[in-house]
């Protein structure tokens, strides 16, 4: 996937730069055409009091001015970065120049009627754009007072004529409405820029979050054009249709899929209903759900195809089944608890009764007997909600592990030999030297857990001595306590091993099937992972808990 792009805002320092550097040119241009004028029309007076000399001097000035500026403006802008105080003055400056030359050309030309005063108005339309509009009125007030004072200047000393003041006057007037006019102008289209650098940031911003939410989705995304050409798709796709890491964008789709091709088609000529765009893939030893979905109005315009591992989804829902079913049967058994006990209370009395006739104490004890069985189920049953109870508690392992097996082999009648624990070197230390190592986990949950699998490690094995191990040590991969509890019996057959801890299984007729399951459920509510380990002799059973760091 590609990263993240950072998002720029409007350069505006490059923009103005630009816009000087096309007024400078525009300088240039406007100054040679006056200049070659000259010798154009050199022999045409077509005003009166035209100065072909100064004129001359003028417009050759005029270039070389055009020509330092235009230099200027180029190596300033390389070089220098936009300072708007200095950027003003020297537009000023400049702005200053022009109007300077243009009167004077103007002057030379026979005044205001001559036309040439009419290249102020690009003057001040042009920087009006250029400046933040702040100076464009002032330029305005001087060329309108640069055109006044000329034509006073000819009124009061070549004798010109007072009707031209109107001229005058009304030339000085448009330069104030093109003043305005591009000052607003200049705003608007600045505004504009903004509103759509800023329309840029939130598109690629938006193009950054969906490529996020894509990478890091469960199911796999591809997206497909008219062409049946790649377009774009996340690492998950790849690992789901088990399709060799390489830059497949811009590619067909049948060569980086062709089973997920043929189904495309399919949909596209209208094999599957609009209203069940999905498709079934087996590839792996898994099934995966292809759905589809239309890039436009029409399937023919491409589509977005979302890939899900259906294994998984399924393995979810039974999950989902079971959680359900457990509380199902732990409220059933929590009801059928109290009239269970009564007819065992009822069956109790009527065997302490010395009158009644061997058939019928036969006939409690069968009772008797089923009543302890039903309340054995119960009480697994009910051990399906207690694992959302699990309160974490420190415990030495060494201190518990010992406790536990003399409890275990006095309750259940094993001799001293039968069950032998085995611990790591630093568990075998004393308790004070502070090597002993933690187990994060419930007492009650751990207690019930190694009783479970110490009892039927011990009805399997050979119930000798040493038939029965309970070992303890560290993981060097990651830290955690391993609790290990090994047999000498016959183990157990690999298709059962794979239903172990399947609730309700069982190979036993007098079992619940619920011992196992509940031992994984309640490791689990600690953080903890039980399993079953594959051994050329007996049953191995493995625990990994959590050290308490202190």
């Amino acid at each position: 996937m590609s990263e993240t792009p950072t998002p720029q805002r409007f350069d505006h320092q490059n923009v103005y730069w630009r816009s000087l550097q096309y007024f400078n040119f525009y300088r240039l241009v406007s100054a040679c055409i006056l200049l070659g004028n000259y010798f154009v029309m050199r022999n045409q007076h077509f005003q009166l009091n035209y100065n072909d000399s100064f004129y001359l001097t003028v417009a050759s000035n005029y270039v070389g001015f055009s020509i330092i500026t235009a230099a200027i403006g180029v190596a300033t802008a390389v070089a220098v970065p936009i300072d708007w105080p200095r950027f003003n003055r020297r537009l000023t400056l400049l702005v200053i120049g022009d109007i300077t030359f243009i009167v004077l050309l103007m002057h030379a030309s026979g005044g205001v009627r001559s036309g040439v005063g009419l290249l102020l108005v690009v003057v001040i339309a042009t920087t009006s754009l250029v400046t933040q509009g702040r100076l464009a009125l002032f330029y305005a007030a001087l060329a309108a007072g640069a055109v006044l004072l000329e034509q006073s200047y000819r009124v009061s000393v070549m004798s010109g004529r007072y009707e031209d003041y109107s001229y005058a006057v009304l030339l000085g007037a448009c330069f104030f409405a093109t003043a305005g006019l591009a000052h607003y102008f200049a705003r608007r289209t600045r505004q504009s820029e903004e509103l759509a650098s800023q329309r840029g940031i939130d598109l690629k911003n938006l193009a950054a979050v969906n490529q996020l939410v894509i990478r890091d989705m469960q199911d796999g995304v591809l997206v497909v054009d008219q062409d049946f050409k790649l377009r774009h798709f996340n690492s998950q796709a790849e690992r789901l249709l088990e399709a060799p890491a390489q830059p497949w964008k811009e590619l067909p789709l049948d060569n980086y899929s062709r089973h997920v091709a043929k189904r495309l088609r399919a949909w596209m000529d209208g094999s599957y209903s609009r209203s069940g765009s999905t498709a079934i893939l087996s590839l792996g030893g898994r099934e995966l759900r292809l759905r589809f979905l239309p890039v436009g109005a029409d399937r023919k315009q491409g589509a977005v195809i979302f890939v899900e591992d259906w294994s998984r989804v399924q393995n979810q829902a039974q999950q989902l089944k079971l959680a359900a079913l457990g509380r199902l049967t732990a409220n059933i058994a929590h009801e059928i608890r109290n009239p269970l006990s009564a007819i065992g209370h009822a069956s109790q009395l009527l065997l302490e009764d010395e009158h009644a006739d061997p058939t019928t104490q036969r006939l409690l004890q069968i009772i008797q007997s089923n009543v302890q069985r039903l309340d054995s189920i119960v009480q697994d049953v009910l051990q399906l909600n207690r694992r959302d109870r699990a309160q974490t508690m420190v415990l030495p392992a060494s201190t518990f592990l010992r406790e536990f097996a003399e409890q275990f082999r006095q309750v259940e009648g094993i001799a001293e030999g039968g069950l032998t624990l085995e611990m790591a070197s630093s568990e075998a230390a004393p308790e004070s030297s502070g090597a002993a190592v933690q187990i994060a986990f419930d007492r009650h949950h751990l207690h019930q857990i190694l009783w479970n699998l110490c009892r039927n490690g011990w009805r399997h094995s050979k119930q000798q001595a040493g038939s029965l191990r309970l070992r303890v040590e560290e993981s060097p991969e990651n830290g955690a306590i391993i609790l290990d509890v090994i047999d000498d019996g016959p183990g157990i057959e690999a298709e059962v091993a794979q239903r172990l801890f399947e609730p309700f299984f069982t190979t036993e007729t007098s079992g619940t099937g619920l011992g196992l399951y509940i031992a994984r459920e309640l490791c689990e509510a600690n953080s903890a992972s039980l399993e079953y380990i594959e051994s050329p002799q007996g049953g191995w059973f493995r625990i990994y808990a959590k050290k308490h760091d202190s």
